[in-house]
């Protein structure tokens, strides 16, 4: 086999060039060098091989009857030795030795050659590397330059900038070092990794590696916030109610969490459970403190007080405000923290009425109240022919027949049924909120008298009668509660004065 076969099998087998990128780059050397030698290569035809042992060089040329340019045009007289068979007009091959082109076209051969085989060897790193963006990959410290250190990763070099680089970290020659891909660069002389170890996602794709339950989409990682080198939050969930997400995600003896604190050098690491209630949320992104209680302060504007004792509030601020800040990243939310003492100084009777009528009233507090409903004939939904019938038995007041059908004192009404009563009753009581008078309210009702109940028997009868819903959950709450048994939400009742 030629010495070009076994150029060709070492550029293909041992350095990992394609068999095509070779070929291209040999036949671009070529032309290249024909070019520079004859002026231009339209006419170049370059054959290889079939075992790539060999390849040819040959100028294309027209058969004419008078040669005009040399370097395309063949006279007919010098084809015909050639050819016997040849014709004006046809086209004749006729083999070139690269050996005769000139020292300067061989000079351009060799620099199209390293261009065309180290493109080709940038293409190929590329192809490989590119898909790894957002992984993991493990180098070794080889020098240091302008607080950039560089990463010897075998095939390519990585560098880890100064600006992704973990303040409490140092490294020595030869050191490991474990750093997450943010992106690819070409170089002159191939790749160049772009590493990290201070974005947020080499956190989670440690972590990641550390707990199946993530692996397996058990457990979801909500997001992460990260000061890097001194604490990391993240907020974790999961699809099935018997896993505690944060359970897994610190494991047995705090083992997988430990596992990612070494790697991250003692970097400290809250693993919290995400809630799409922001009390709670927030609540639990304060931590390592306990916090007492949250207030929303405008839900629009995202902005919440968070009130802890005075034991907790240093820790719920953190280092610096670190703790806080971190929170607020955390959740989306502005929050604020204040202890017990300097909450109770300040005025929030406006923002815990105001969240009283959104938690309790069935419309938000901002909205316009509903037109009040007086008649049958008003109610949505109510069929008509009975309204009107009700009307002439002399029941068209809502109050009135309220009052009458639940004392049974309605007697048959010609094309009503009890049926058509008790479907009327059930839509006042859907849309119509009242207080039910007593018993001798009542009566004088009946006897058509006009005395009004008293104020005080209409607040008496509210607090006895009105009830009271959670409107998160829906479950039954009651005036001496401050968070619902259910879910947990917490509200405040606003006493009239």
């Amino acid at each position: 086999m030629s010495e070009m076969a076994d150029a060709i099998r070492e550029l293909t087998q041992d350095k990992g060039f394609s068999l095509d990128s070779v070929k291209q780059t040999i036949e671009n050397t070529l032309r290249a060098a024909y070019k520079r030698t004859f002026g231009t290569a339209d006419n170049c035809v370059i054959t290889f091989a079939d075992d790539m042992s060999d390849v040819t060089v040959a100028s294309r040329k027209t058969i004419v009857d008078g040669v005009y340019d040399p370097v395309t045009e063949i006279e007919l007289e010098d084809a015909l030795k050639l050819s016997p068979e040849c014709e004006l007009g046809d086209e004749i091959d006729i083999i070139v030795d690269p050996k005769t082109f000139d020292r300067s076209a061989v000079s351009v051969g060799k620099q199209e050659t390293h261009k065309g085989l180290n493109e080709s060897f940038k293409d190929k790193l590329y192809n490989e590397y590119k898909d790894k963006v957002g992984e993991i990959i493990i180098g070794y410290f080889q020098r240091e330059y302008n607080g950039n250190i560089y990463v010897d990763l075998g095939k390519v070099e990585g560098v880890l900038p100064k600006k992704y680089q973990s303040p409490r970290e140092v490294y020595q020659k030869n050191d490991r070092i474990k750093a997450f891909i943010v992106d690819l660069k070409r170089i002159s002389s191939g790749l160049q990794l772009i590493l990290s170890r201070s974005d947020p996602k080499f956190v989670q794709s440690i972590l990641e590696l550390e707990v199946p339950e993530i692996q397996d989409k058990t457990v979801e990682i909500k997001k992460i916030v990260r000061d890097a080198g001194y604490r990391t939050k993240i907020a974790v969930a999961t699809t099935k109610e018997d896993v505690d997400p944060v359970g897994s995600c610190v494991g047995p003896k705090g083992m997988r969490i430990q596992n990612v604190i070494r790697e991250l050098e003692g970097e400290k690491i809250d693993v919290l459970r995400y809630s799409d209630d922001p009390v709670v949320f927030i609540k639990n992104a304060l931590s390592p403190a306990e916090v007492s209680r949250v207030v929303i302060l405008d839900d629009e504007k995202k902005t919440a007080l968070a009130i802890v004792s005075d034991e907790q509030f240093s820790v719920a601020i953190g280092k610096n405000g670190q703790n806080v800040r971190l929170a607020n990243r955390l959740c989306d939310w502005s929050i604020d923290v204040k202890t017990e003492e300097q909450a109770a100084e300040m005025d929030l009777t406006e923002i815990t009425t105001r969240r009283a009528q959104e938690l309790f009233s069935n419309a938000p507090a901002e909205s316009a109240e509903p037109d009040e409903i007086e008649v049958i004939a008003d109610l949505p939904e109510v069929n008509q022919d009975v309204a009107a019938k009700l009307k002439e038995a002399g029941y068209e007041d809502i109050e009135k027949f309220i009052v009458a059908y639940e004392g049974g004192e309605i007697g048959e009404i010609e094309g009503v049924s009890a049926d058509d009563l008790e479907e009327v009753s059930k839509i006042i009581h859907n849309n119509v909120e009242f207080v039910e008078e007593d018993e001798a309210d009542s009566s004088e009702e009946n006897n058509d008298s006009e005395t009004a109940p008293s104020e005080e028997t209409n607040t008496a009868a509210e607090d006895d009668e009105e009830e009271y819903f959670c409107p998160e959950c829906g479950a039954k709450i009651t005036l001496d509660m401050t968070k619902c048994p259910s879910c947990g939400v917490e509200f405040e009742f606003e006493e009239d004065e």
